[in-house]
């Protein structure tokens, strides 16, 4: 029987999407299953001798890194390799006062003997890439080491990795990546345990069963003619390094990965610092997929499972919007009463299946690959289930922007020196504000929470469970966000729900009516928080950003562009601290305090410089300049809870809620009706 209606197609919908999202499960085990087995002989590396020792170049990428870049300097010339075949470049784009300590760090080891040199470049274009890029302009090695500003290489790095090298066409070599704050927080459990699966399963079983394998832009070496023969780093991705590992693998170039051979690194400790580095991750898979997807799959030179390895790597982020597309779908389909499955056995094998497939599966793979230490990675796992289904918005955004092509500056991971439990970073510099996300994320995690009750009062409570788990999720990198902003910590409860039964009425007229008009107020509330958002919250924080700049300024002029850029942001009027106001957040004061500042500004450049008086009115206006960021920091949380925020929010679920209860009245309303025909 054909089905026509709102209900047959989002379940069609929903059901291509749940077997896309099973065939990129699957994979997973089947590299799971590789990574025990091995094709070929097992390649002895050999480490050279003292004599004939290859010169390294080691790079040092940075970008203000300043609580970190003395241990990863320190770390690199205390490394046991000659120091006449060791140059290492420190390639330093830093705008803040990085620059001045990597200047004297430098300094003081190139005193000690070391060929070490301070690379600066006149802005960051191409980012990272670019200044890799120019750094090979003046390479003098045969190979070069690249790390980035948070890793720490031991003392053997160069001499181990170099015995791999042996075949000349071995392109590159990747180590494991450590973690030295692994214990820090139950977010970096969940990196923790994310990034071994990645190294210990897929990066293992593509590298012993030479399976096309990509560069993870750190704790490694190339050799330098690859990197020149692939056509060097390219900027037009936000992924450098898996870019220039497919071309090189095209090139026919071999690459090894060692899982035996760790480099510890320092994990992201705020929430808003770990959604950078994802979002990164996302969107550059996807533009690398668009860029050489057909490349590879064209390619002579790569067999037929590196291309389907390839592809499932490059497009695996794609899986992010289609599991916030199924969390969307599954509830309406349960408040339809639609027959998801026959038989009153159908929600429990489905739940039976999920757990297979996903937590069970997974653990699996956590005994066989920790054996004795499992355990402890289970109890991290259990975290990375949440940190992954809520990270699940972030990484779509970056999906969606790598498809419509938008373009994005390469925002660095913010690191600050962080290795055991008390460390504090909350009062340190680089600490990121709200991420435009954190709104969707709160929309995912209210809708997840009326989907719950969905699910119950639908009589499928049995499905209650499967909402609960990403509803938790959205929730607990939602809140995150906002506590590593502003508060402290808090833990969340999962839900859980008893088990019902399942009915199936008829479609009515009515009924194709509530669906598209749900689905359109989602869409708006989504649309009007992203709006809020973009006309209230974000010209404040392109303020606070020009302020900080004006904090800086070297000269009047630069200070009065700052802040006059910074001021026509801003709201002429009104407080929006509604709760004991003070005139601290006022925006009409804090412009007649910029006002103040324009004047003083003016005056003082046509003073003589460099004298005490210019000096001690600079450094005045840059601490009028901090208090007025203090002040816009302090009023912005009170925008997010305005009273009329308050009573939009409330509205709108209100409305959801309606919108609900009404499907669920009409839904019994002809459960009724089909009965009393029946018996008629």
């Amino acid at each position: 029987m054909v089905m026509y209606g709102p209900g047959p197609f989002l379940y069609t919908v929903f059901i291509i999407v749940s077997w896309i999202i099973m065939l990129y499960t699957l994979n997973f085990y089947y590299l799971a299953y590789q990574s025990k087995t091995k094709k070929g002989p097992r390649q002895i590396a050999r480490a050279p001798s003292l004599a004939s020792l290859p010169a390294v170049t080691i790079q040092l990428p940075l970008y203000n890194e300043k609580y970190v870049a003395r241990r990863l300097i320190s770390a690199v010339c205390g490394m046991d390799y000659p120091k006449e075949k060791m140059q290492i470049q420190l390639l330093d784009d830093s705008d803040d006062d990085t620059v001045d300590l990597i200047r004297a760090i430098v300094d003081e080891y190139r005193f000690k003997g070391f060929d070490i040199v301070h690379v600066r470049r006149a802005d960051r274009t191409g980012y990272k890439a670019g200044a890799l890029k120019e750094g090979m302009k003046s390479a003098t090695g045969e190979f070069i080491a690249i790390f980035d500003a948070d890793f720490i290489p031991p003392a053997n790095f160069l001499k181990h990795l170099l015995g791999h090298f042996g075949d000349p066409k071995m392109g590159f070599v990747q180590c494991k990546w450590g973690h030295v704050n692994e214990d820090y927080s139950t977010m970096t459990w969940a990196e923790a345990v994310s990034l071994d699966i990645h190294f210990l399963v897929e990066q293992k079983a593509k590298s012993q069963n030479q399976i096309i394998l990509n560069f993870n832009g750190t704790a490694g070496i190339w050799r330098k003619s690859c990197i020149e023969d692939a056509g060097g780093w390219h900027t037009g991705t936000l992924v450098e390094d898996m870019d220039l590992s497919y071309r090189a693998q095209m090139k026919g170039w071999k690459c090894k990965f060692l899982d035996d051979f760790v480099v510890d690194a320092e994990l992201p400790v705020q929430m808003n610092a770990a959604k950078r580095q994802q979002f990164r991750w996302a969107k550059g898979s996807i533009q690398v997929a668009q860029k050489l997807l057909v490349e590879v799959i064209i390619n002579r030179k790569v067999t037929a499972e590196s291309k389907v390895q390839a592809m499932v790597h490059m497009t695996r982020h794609i899986v992010n919007p289609l599991f916030l597309a199924q969390f969307l779908i599954f509830p309406m389909l349960l408040a339809m009463d639609f027959t998801l499955y026959q038989g009153d056995w159908a929600p429990l094998a489905v739940s039976a299946i999920y757990i297979a497939l996903g937590p069970g599966g997974y653990l699996l793979v956590i005994n066989k690959v920790w054996q004795r230490q499992w355990k402890g990675k289970a109890k991290q796992f259990f975290f990375l289930n949440f940190f992954a289904a809520g990270m699940t918005v972030n990484n779509s955004v970056g999906v969606f922007d790598a498809l419509f092509g938008r373009k994005n500056e390469f925002l660095r991971t913010p690191k600050f020196g962080i290795v055991k439990r008390g460390d504090d970073w909350r009062g340190k510099e680089y600490v990121l504000p709200f991420t435009r996300t954190t709104l969707l994320e709160i929309f995912f995690a209210v809708y997840g929470v009326i989907s719950i009750f969905v699910a119950i009062f639908s009589g499928n409570g049995l499905y209650a469970p499967l909402i609960a788990m990403p509803t938790i999720g959205f929730i607990y990198v939602a809140y995150l966000t906002i506590v590593h902003s502003q508060f402290g910590r808090k833990k969340v409860h999962r839900l859980e729900s008893p088990r019902p039964a399942v009915v199936q009425p008829k479609k009515t007229a009515g009924q194709k009516i509530l669906l598209p008009g749900t689905l359109a107020f989602l869409l708006l509330g989504a649309g009007l928080a992203y709006y809020g958002y973009y006309a209230s919250i974000y010209p404040l924080e392109q303020s606070l950003g020009l302020l900080s700049r004006a904090e800086t300024a070297q000269t009047p002029e630069q200070l009065t562009e700052y802040v006059g850029m910074a001021k026509r942001l801003m709201p002429e009027k009104g407080n929006p601290v509604w709760l004991f106001p003070t005139a601290r957040t006022d925006f009409a004061v804090l412009h007649l305090q910029l006002d103040a500042m324009l004047v003083r500004s003016a005056q003082l450049s046509v003073q003589e410089p460099h004298t005490e008086v210019y000096g001690v009115a600079m450094a005045d206006m840059h601490a009028a300049s901090l208090i007025i960021q203090e002040s816009i920091e302090e009023a912005i949380p009170f925008i997010y809870i305005s009273p009329t925020n308050f009573t939009i929010s409330g509205a709108w679920v209100a409305v959801i809620l309606s919108i609900f209860a009404a499907m669920r009245i009409a839904g019994t309303k002809r459960f009724q009706e089909a009965t009393a025909t029946v018996h008629t």
